[in-house]
């Protein structure tokens, strides 16, 4: 005999669950794509689309997080996860673009993980910035890239970093030694 009342209780929370992460993965899907076409726009001095972009992705990620507030086992979904690390990597990528310090990402809530994850995505997009800007013959943006990306890295040296994140930061050191590259051949051109 099984207690069929049990198993219903079980099985509706279960369903209920997976219709619950499946909406999650495809609006976080939908999110990361609107982050990526912010940093595509960025990269192309598109300042108002990063912006539009930027925007959709974070209402679709504030939208999850209202919807679904109950259910904190929804956001540790690799899929959410992604979207709010494109988010960050954007957001990031926009404040060094602004002139600004590159710093905490407001207006999304997010743990240290997904902060650093963003963070070691940047230099990527930086040695990206570098080489555009040297084809168009900005030198100092190229040589602002390097120092942005080289203050990274020490940060990122500093918190013996594991795992997922130790690999991005590989990644991300990779980033530098290539701008170290893009900077040294733009001095023998100057």
């Amino acid at each position: 005999m099984v207690d069929k009342k049990y198993f219903k209780e079980i099985r509706v929370k279960l369903l209920s669950y997976a219709s619950k992460r499946r909406e999650v993965i495809k609006t976080a899907g939908d999110a990361q794509h609107h982050a990526k076409r912010a940093i595509f726009a960025l990269q192309r001095d598109d300042k108002a689309g990063a912006e539009s972009s930027l925007k959709q992705a974070e209402e679709l990620l504030l939208g999850l997080l209202k919807r679904f507030k109950s259910d904190q086992a929804l956001f540790d979904e690799g899929s959410y996860r992604a979207s709010l690390e494109e988010y960050t990597e954007a957001a990031l990528f926009k404040q060094f673009l602004l002139g600004e310090r590159i710093g905490q990402v407001k207006g999304l809530p997010m743990d240290e993980d997904t902060f650093v994850g963003g963070l070691c995505d940047l230099p990527g997009e930086l040695y990206r910035y570098a080489i555009k800007s040297a084809t168009e013959r900005k030198f100092e943006v190229v040589k602002k890239c390097y120092v942005v990306a080289e203050e990274i890295i020490g940060e990122l040296m500093d918190m013996d970093l594991t795992g997922y994140n130790r690999n991005k930061f590989d990644q991300a050191k990779q980033a530098l030694h290539k701008l170290e590259q893009v900077v040294y051949e733009v001095s023998l051109r100057t």
